[in-house]
């Protein structure tokens, strides 16, 4: 048996709205790159069969594939489908575990909340401007960039609940039962 037992309480609301925000996310996103897909295959159609120029089809696959890798990344993180090189905490005794965890969340939530900060006045900037894109398609610019600070937000509570989680001891640091090493 572990040392390390997992809490078997009720996730708190917070928490379980955020896991739904990120998973809600996460299906939209996929759904954007989805879209993208499509209107990749309609410009192809329009240019190479129909011999028309695209207008609005590059921005909007651009668009919606970088709103897709902002407001995806809560539920990457959720899934822990991020890339992760785990041999220090593999190598580690689980006390030193989790110090790494909890120093390596903090880092990401000060960067991320960095990211944020900087992003919010971006945004806000774009939508009392009332700025476009300078293609003919003119694009509302708020729209698009609307994904970086909802994301960077919605990122910055998933490190949060992923940090509370561990030290509450719901979840064990890395996903890595105290037993597994080396």
């Amino acid at each position: 048996m572990s040392s390390l037992a997992l809490n078997p309480a009720p996730l708190p609301l917070w928490v379980r709205a955020v896991h739904a925000a990120s998973r809600a996310l996460g299906v939209f996103s996929a759904g954007m790159i989805a879209l993208s897909v499509g209107v990749i295959c309609h410009m192809v159609f329009v240019r190479a069969v129909l011999n028309q120029s695209s207008i609005w089809q590059t921005e909007f696959v651009t668009f919606c594939l970088i709103g897709a890798t902002f407001l995806g990344a809560p539920y990457i993180l959720l899934t822990r489908g991020h890339v992760n090189v785990d041999v220090v905490p593999l190598m580690a005794a689980p006390g030193l575990r989790r110090v790494l965890y909890i120093v390596g969340m903090l880092i990401s939530l000060v960067f991320c909340a960095i990211f944020f900060k900087a992003a919010v006045p971006w945004w806000h900037e774009a939508w009392t401007s009332g700025s476009t894109t300078p293609s003919i398609w003119r694009v509302a610019l708020w729209i698009p960039y609307l994904a970086v600070p909802v994301g960077m937000g919605l990122l910055c509570l998933q490190l949060l609940a992923d940090l509370w989680l561990v030290i509450t001891r719901r979840n064990h640091p890395f996903g890595l039962p105290p037993d597994e090493r080396l």
